[in-house]
Formats: C-alpha cells, structure tokens, sequence
C-alpha cells in the first residue's frame, strides 16, 4: 500500500471498538483501514451482549457514560441494520438482580433506579428462581444484544457497504513519531511475514487487552473470562437474570449464555479450565436450577481489557495522533455507541457539546498520572 493509498485513518484493532469506530468514521465520509491480528480473538465475539448500566452497578462517571450510550444504542442499531441489511438482536428484555436478604439489596449502587421485588416478584418474573433469593431489583431499561452471533457480522458488513478497507492477519509492531513528536508511521509484520512500514498521521488504537504491549505508558491488562451457553425452551426465560458472580442472558430462539468467571491472574493462558467451568455450573444450580439439565451447546474463553478503575481509555494518547478507545473491561458491548461517536468526533475534530466534552476528558488516560 504506497502512501497516496493510505486511508486518513488506521484503526488499531477489529473487534468491537474497531469496527464501530470505523463504522461512524466512514459514515462520516472518512476513508478508513482496521488492521486486525485475529479478529476471532476480540471480546466482542466473546462478551454476552448485556445492556445493563443500572443492573450491573455502576456509579459515578462510569454509569454516566453508560447511561448516555444505553440513550444511544437504538439509533445506532438503527444505523449498523440499515448499512449492513442484517438484524444485531436487540432486545429490550429487562435484567433481574436478585439478593438473599433486603439489606444487600438496598446498599446496590443503583437500588433506587431499580423496581424492588419480593420473592412472590421474582417468581413471577424468573418462573423456577432458586430458593436462596428472597429480593430483587428489575431494571426495566436494561437489555441485551446478540453480539457473538449478529451484531459482531453486522457490524462487519455494515464497514464493508461503507468502504472500509481490512488488513487481516496483521500485527503492529510498533508506533513511530517525528521530531515533533506527531505519530507518522506504524510497523507492521503481514500475514504473510512481510514487515511493512505505513505512512499515517491519524490512528484509533483499538486493540483490547493488547493495547499496552503496543503503547507500554497505557495501565490495561486482561482479565480471563471463561463462559457457555445452553439450549433451553423458548421462552424459558425472558429475563436477564443478573447473579452475583454468573449471569444468564436468553435469546429469542431460547440459547442461554451464561458467563463469566473472572480471573485476573490468569493473564493471556488460552484455555477452559476445570475449575472455571464448575462455578458456571454451580452459578446455574444456584439461580435456576432446571437449567442445570438444558444442554451445553458451546463453551469459550476470552480476555477482558481492564484498567485499574475499570473505566475506558478514550480522547487522545500519548502520542500525537494516535486516539484511545481501549479498556472497557466488561462493559465494551454497553458502551460501543458511545464510544464510536466520541471517538469519531474527536478524531475529525468536531465540536462538542460540555457534556459529551466532559465523558471524554472524564475518561482520559491521562488520569492514572
């Protein structure tokens, strides 16, 4: 690819993030090339797909973010089924969050955005709940994406009708600055061995739990989660059913993904282990035992990409020209909307209102020091 073929933006990265960078940066006419090491190994074709904010806890800027891309999620759906001609299964199935006693319930970082439920509640809600849980919280505004089988393609096809070029099979080596310190180049090694240099003043690293091994000043590790799903009867369950420490999402066509262990540990070892799939299995006897009998239809492991608050990276890097959007530990599918149009905005220099001003400085690398 000589220099005059370069697109005006690399992005760094082809998972989730990539992709939905690329996606706006493309709607926004701007010529784009992801370069992808193995997209099969992004988060994004490994996370369950839970839109879940006020479910999940969060607090402060974190669920400020959250609660701005939720707002923001069924236009930009919109947006990636129009372009790509493909469904992403968005569903607007409400999350549960049960407790065994009503003091746990009401120290829950969002407990007063929630609906609370007695037990008679949350029979009538998970049909079949275990019997340790006495309480619960519905957040009616949470749901959930298929991101493993339909967003992830959709997302991909919708890049493609745009014009968004791919370098698949490529790993960057690294980042090369001028005496101004501005990014103007990377070095890449081909999937076919080939080490090439690209001209680019404008790259979005977008590499998940990788990212600190191309820009070492970035505080982002892995934290391994493994995971499964099941097949049960449709309409089995309707609910999100939010545990402390297992999670049960069901699709429309009755799969049951249920995840995840969290092992911060475990650094990059690939791999189910004994251990992580028996809390799975113990974390489904506990919220709904009749799915312990469904059937196992896959298992998987991924990496998430964590910060030492376990909020993002966005806004500009350590490097002129280079732009963040890395480190949205579990939360990545959550905040895809969001940061595809903060990351779009600031990198074609668009002015932007205080708020949208604020998430993005909130979110700085710059405040770990």
């Amino acid at each position: 690819m000589t220099p005059a073929q370069t697109p005006a933006t690399l992005v760094l990265g082809g998972g989730l993030m990539g992709l939905a960078v690329a996606h706006q940066l493309a709607r926004q006419n701007q010529t784009v090339l992801v370069i992808s090491r193995r997209r099969s190994e992004a988060a994004g074709f490994v996370a369950a797909g839970m839109l879940a904010p006020h479910a999940e806890g969060l607090s402060g800027k974190l669920l400020k973010l959250g609660q701005a891309s939720l707002e923001r999620i069924p236009r930009w759906v919109a947006q990636i089924e129009g372009d790509s001609g493909l469904g992403c299964g968005l569903r607007n199935s409400g999350i549960v969050v049960p407790f065994r006693t009503a003091t746990e319930r009401d120290a829950y970082p969002t407990a007063s955005l929630g609906k609370t439920l007695d037990r008679t509640g949350l029979e009538r809600e998970i049909p079949g709940l275990g019997p340790e849980w006495s309480t619960g919280l519905l957040f009616e505004q949470d749901g959930q994406i298929d991101n493993r089988r339909q967003l992830m393609r959709a997302l991909e096809r919708a890049c493609v009708s745009l014009g968004v070029k791919f370098m698949e099979g490529a790993e960057v080596l690294d980042l090369a600055r001028d005496s101004a310190g501005q990014l103007c180049s990377i070095h890449l090694r081909s999937a076919e061995g080939e080490q090439q240099q690209l001209s680019c003043r404008q790259a979005v690293l977008c590499s998940g739990a990788w990212s600190q091994q191309l820009v070492p000043q970035l505080p982002v590790f892995p934290v391994k989660g493994q995971m499964l799903s099941l097949q049960g009867p449709r309409e089995a369950l309707k609910r999100v059913i939010f545990g402390p420490g297992t999670y049960l999402v069901p699709r429309e066509d009755g799969l049951i993904v249920v995840g995840a262990t969290s092992e911060r540990d475990a650094g990059f070892a690939e791999g189910l282990t004994p251990d992580g799939q028996k809390q799975l299995q113990t974390g489904i006897a506990s919220l709904l035992p009749t799915a312990a009998n469904w059937p196992p239809m896959e298992r998987w492991w991924g990496f998430r990409p964590c910060t030492p608050d376990e909020g993002p990276l966005l806004g500009p890097g350590p490097l002129q020209g280079l732009w963040l959007a890395c480190g949205h530990h579990r939360n990545g599918v959550l905040l895809a909307a969001i940061t595809a149009e903060l990351t779009a905005g600031a990198v074609r220099g668009k002015k932007m209102n205080r708020q949208m001003a604020g998430l993005l400085q909130a979110f700085s690398w710059s405040r770990f020091g």
